[in-house]
């Protein structure tokens, strides 16, 4: 009986997709989405972007701003196969959004625009997968718009992305004339009549048969090269069954060694179909990924997506509404039910599990249970955070959770009446709760609250949430971009003695350091890197003390002498010190770490280190002298310019304390045909900046 059910469960599992949807802003990333939901039967009326009627994009400031900023999650069906959809945000300022939905996800569709091709934000998330290990296929969107071109878009592809394009499709006429595409694996036309979304399937028109079966042949080609298999039956038939080249395709796609790439046009209906049988017929299911590996204690255990193991789940997003508290899980193995309780590890608690809901953006099923393999949103846990692992209480487990950038813009906000002061700081503590990529801290110079962010959009977006979702009229000071400090020219030999003798057991720590720029210890200069090493002989310093000399610099770095900014890009070698047998202890020995990394911060040359972004600016040919201008005002270094339709793509890094109010600028510079897009690349040195 348990062989059986065992079966069942894994029979279920293999049908079951979870994947996101990710590319720039604007590449139509909402539009596919809503097109999937609306071929599915999920939906019956096909939701616009531009009529803020759009299912996933429910939030009020995302139809008022025509832009994704919350990841949203919906689950539909398709030839009988359960996919689990994260539609998740395209512009820069909410990556952190992307990074935690791509923790959880086991495959990706990545839309290109297919004017534009790759841009920034889309080399951005396409890294951010890499990253993640995710499979990824390729929709090159917008077929029917003017100067759409496939093939332009493709190697763009290949050229910025270092990725092996496998192009399974055909377009069928050109911008205004796009109808379909013919499918080159089964060399078949698809032809859409109408808006309808329902194709015709045919012969492939006589203009198009010589070419298609070109590419047919590249197809072949290309996979032979990168399958083992797929090579050998090539070496023997000269060209590849339909069999072999799916089961290549699949394979290639789940090892990301290449990228099915499918082409349409969402917002005309054309190609959502063949894209999500591509989905089903590519992307891994829950049992084609490897096990999850989590840590208990020091030791690293591996849950596989089985639902008769222990129940282990990892919170990604958190999400406060009117009805309670939502907790949104991927469920990696066991069962959950409704009523159970379960550990939140980090929170060292035990919370019962209220209620389970299939999600469709802002709209709930209740279910009874969840299993492996579930994206699920669960009402009860009332601690849990992103990145929060829940787990059977008698199988504890850690999984690791998705990362959290650095926030690099700050603003100073208040209440603008006293009363609403506390108002203020529950409204902050929630908001910090569901996006952990926000921090709020208060200033102990001027006693202001100050939120931080990924940008000036997401500090905006904040403050209005806070306006609309509370009730509460707040005041917001001028943006402030995080400084860091780093080390130009460092110190040897630096000696500290920590000496105290107030009554009773004394304090005595002597420790002698080196500082150097991490650069000149093999790192990347531009790097947030911090490294410590101990280069003492003769155990003249315990081991136990080592760590907490480095625990004492790490307090250090947290101000700097130029300006009391966190200090990065050191490293610290402790070369020799000095103990007391009774008097040494680790706290004397964080005490003269912290305080002997100040003294050799004093005395070294410092640099004041800026936020850097890599703008895209898209011009009219006539504005581009005066933007070019602009840009060289603002400190900003032109790396490059491309002509496109009329229109020029500049590239540029500017330092990003300099485009604050840009967007109102380049619209009146331009007449308002301008737009720009940035994608943060680190930290460069303040000019004239070295202090020492």
């Amino acid at each position: 009986m348990r062989t059986e059910l065992h079966r069942q469960h894994t029979s279920a599992l293999d049908d079951v997709r979870n994947l996101g949807i990710l590319a720039h802003v604007d590449a139509g990333k909402t539009t596919v989405t809503e097109r999937i939901l609306y071929a599915t039967g999920t939906t019956h009326k096909r939701g616009e972007v531009h009529d803020g009627t759009t299912i996933t994009d429910f939030d009020s400031q995302e139809r008022d701003r025509g832009i994704t900023i919350f990841a949203a999650a919906a689950s539909c069906t398709w030839a009988g196969h359960r996919i689990n959809l994260i539609d998740t945000p395209g512009h820069v300022d909410f990556a952190d959004e992307v990074e935690r939905s791509l923790r959880v996800l086991d495959g990706a569709i990545a839309v290109f625009d297919a004017v534009a091709g790759v841009e920034p934000q889309s080399e951005s998330v396409w890294r951010q997968a890499d990253r993640h290990g995710v499979p990824r296929i390729a929709f090159v969107n917008k077929l029917d718009r003017a100067g759409a071109d496939l093939d332009t878009a493709v190697t763009s592809i290949r050229e910025r992305l270092h990725v092996t394009p496998l192009v399974v499709q055909l377009p069928i006429g050109h911008e205004d004339g796009f109808t379909g595409v013919v499918d080159l694996l089964r060399m078949r036309a698809l032809v859409w009549a109408d808006g309808s979304g329902s194709y015709e399937e045919g012969e492939v028109p006589d203009g198009l048969r010589d070419e298609a079966q070109r590419r047919r042949r590249l197809l072949d080609e290309t996979v032979a090269e990168l399958h083992p298999g797929a090579l050998e039956e090539f070496c023997a038939r000269s060209e590849l069954s339909r069999r072999t080249l799916t089961g290549a395709l699949r394979e290639l796609t789940r090892t990301g060694e290449g990228v099915v790439v499918l082409c349409g046009s969402a917002y005309r209906n054309r190609g959502v179909e063949p894209l999500l049988d591509a989905v089903v017929a590519y992307l891994p299911s829950p049992l084609d990924v490897p096990p999850v590996r989590g840590t208990l204690g020091e030791a690293v255990q591996e849950r596989a997506a089985d639902p008769a193991a222990p129940f282990a789940a990892l919170a990604f997003k958190v999400n406060a509404t009117a009805t309670g508290r939502l907790t949104y899980l991927r469920v990696y193995s066991g069962t959950i039910r409704k009523g159970e309780a379960v550990l939140d590890v980090g929170a060292r608690r035990t919370e019962r599990i209220g209620r389970i809901l299939r999600v469709r953006a802002d709209r709930h099923v209740d279910v009874d249970t969840a299993v492996a393999g579930d994206i699920v949103a669960v009402i009860g846990p009332k601690a849990a955070r992103a990145g929060a692992t829940l787990c059977a209480p008698d199988a504890p487990l850690v999984l690791e959770p998705p990362t959290v950038a650095d926030p690099v813009v700050s603003v100073a906000v208040e209440a603008r009446r006293s009363t609403d002061t506390e108002r203020l700081m529950a409204a902050l503590v929630r908001l910090v709760e569901e996006d952990p990529s926000l921090a709020v801290r208060t200033d102990s110079e001027t006693g202001q609250t100050v939120l931080s962010g990924m940008g000036e959009l997401h500090l905006e977006v904040a403050a209005e949430k806070i306006r609309r979702a509370h009730g509460l009229e707040l005041r917001v000071g001028r943006p402030q971009v995080a400084y860091r400090e780093t080390v130009a020219r460092g110190v040897s030999g630096l000696v500290y003695r920590h000496v105290k003798q107030d009554g009773g057991a004394g304090q005595f720590a002597h420790v002698v350091i080196d500082v150097e720029p991490w650069e000149e210890a093999g790192g990347d200069p531009g790097a947030v890197e911090f490294a410590f090493r101990s280069a003492v002989v003769g155990g003249r310093v315990p081991q136990e003390y080592v760590r907490a000399v480095e625990a004492g610099c790490r307090d250090a770095l947290l101000e700097g002498p130029v300006g009391g900014h966190p200090v990065t890009g050191v490293r610290v070698t402790l070369t020799d010190g000095a103990t007391h047998p009774k008097d040494s202890s680790e706290m004397a020995f964080r005490t003269a770490g912290r305080f002997a990394l100040r003294e050799a911060l004093r005395s070294s040359a410092m640099v004041l280190l800026e936020p850097v972004v890599e703008l895209t600016a898209t011009v009219p040919d006539e504005a581009v002298g005066g933007v070019l201008g602009d840009l060289a005002a603002r400190r900003g270094r032109v790396s490059g310019s491309t002509a496109r339709a009329g229109a020029v793509v500049i590239t540029a890094t500017v330092p990003l304390a300099e485009l604050f109010g840009y967007a109102t600028r380049l619209r009146s510079r331009t007449q308002g045909r301008g737009t720009f897009t940035t994608r943060a690349t680190g930290y460069a040195p303040a000019p004239a900046a070295v202090s020492g």
